[in-house]
């Protein structure tokens, strides 16, 4: 940990709990080392209560999106060069000591992993060339700059993409523990959904529901009891849609617009269902755990954080999420075997103490020290 109080810049494209998990690491990180050190946050937007210094960058909302994510890694080098002690980065580009990668990298995804035809157009192809460019200049190793991966998942594809000798730390996202549920409260959030005492109630909160698995569970839904019924918070128009076109399952599924307020949510249910397809880490699961609520998540190949639980003593790990009868069994068991779901519940506490803020903000401290001890070598 530094003993002196440090000016830390963030370079993230949107600072806010709303926007969605890669978001909220920043947030609430920037939350706990605010308590110790200056900090000024660079993005294109900020919606947060942090009181925080700001540096908003504003590009023309008719340039391509390569094009605002390359103006902002040329604004944020220039705004940052030389005046803060650390910088601290969510963002593609080369501006900043601590490079924290959050998604599939995109030389594995588009250079790597793809077909012959498709590697030659990530060459050819501007957006795709400027993302590459970007990310290489990324990831470059050196004195005084390190890579940070969520999980091991986005550090294996690192190694995969640019040598298994790329120097990467690995630093999970945290969760804030929240108080606990108050009766009252979960009961009046329960009639709202038109939930009562025999409910099960199952619940997804995502920013995009159909890759996080809603097909699945609306397929699973209709394999379970009646008194089953799945609660997505942070449904769009094509989550809406696909609910709507299962006609009577429909009535057992209740649809809440992205809000911030998620906690009132994860206190009313009673399961946590995370059939993701594709997530680096999966902050959503870790978040229901903090609640005590009962976990059922895709294995290591869909989902980052699954690397970090037992099956059956965790949580319910699915092997192939797009199995709506195999995520079906899995949440009548949570709903059936008490024994089952206040075992896993506790479990999951656990794991959300001992991956609190605070914890993680320690982490990075260091990588700051080491990253200061090497500039003044």
């Amino acid at each position: 940990m530094v003993e002196r109080r440090l000016r830390i810049a963030l370079l993230v494209d949107r600072f806010g709990n709303r926007f969605g998990g890669a978001e909220a690491y920043g947030v609430e990180l920037m939350r706990v080392l605010g308590e110790r050190h200056d900090i000024t946050v660079v993005a294109r937007d900020y919606d947060s209560d942090l009181p925080f210094a700001r540096r908003l960058l504003r590009f023309p909302g008719w340039l391509p999106s390569w094009m605002r994510v390359a103006c902002f890694a040329w604004r944020a080098h220039r705004l940052t060069r030389g005046r803060f002690d650390i910088v601290h980065s969510h963002m593609n580009g080369w501006a900043g000591e601590i490079q924290v990668m959050h998604v599939t990298p995109v030389r594995y995804g588009r250079v790597i992993r793809a077909k012959p035809f498709k590697r030659l157009r990530a060459w050819v192809n501007p957006r795709l060339l400027t993302y590459l460019l970007l990310e290489r200049a990324r990831v470059r190793s050196g004195p005084g700059r390190r890579i940070v991966a969520v999980s091991g998942l986005i550090q294996d594809q690192l190694h995969r993409s640019y040598g298994p000798e790329l120097p990467v730390d690995i630093i999970a996202p945290g969760v804030k523990l929240p108080p606990p549920v108050d009766p009252s409260r979960r009961r009046e959030v329960r009639e709202s959904l038109g939930w009562n005492d025999d409910t099960i109630g199952c619940l997804l909160v995502a920013r995009n529901p159909l890759r996080k698995g809603l097909p699945a569970l609306l397929d699973a839904l209709a394999q379970l009891p009646d008194n089953y019924r799945l609660l997505v918070v942070g449904a769009d128009g094509a989550a809406r849609e696909r609910v709507r076109a299962k006609g009577a399952l429909a009535g057992r599924v209740s649809l809440v617009d992205p809000t911030p307020e998620v906690a009132r949510y994860f206190g009313a249910a009673d399961l946590y269902a995370h059939p993701t397809l594709n997530d680096s880490y999966g902050m959503a699961p870790l978040e229901a755990m903090s609640h005590g609520l009962p976990v059922v998540v895709s294995s290591p190949d869909y989902c980052g954080f699954a690397q970090y639980l037992s099956a059956g003593r965790d949580a319910l790990i699915l092997q192939d999420p797009r199995d709506g009868s195999q995520l079906a069994q899995a949440l009548l068991r949570l709903g059936s075997e008490p024994e089952l779901r206040a075992a896993l519940a506790e479990r999951g506490l656990a794991i959300a103490r001992a991956q609190s803020w605070e914890n993680v903000a320690l982490r990075y401290e260091a990588l700051y020290g080491a990253v200061l001890a090497e500039r003044g070598a």
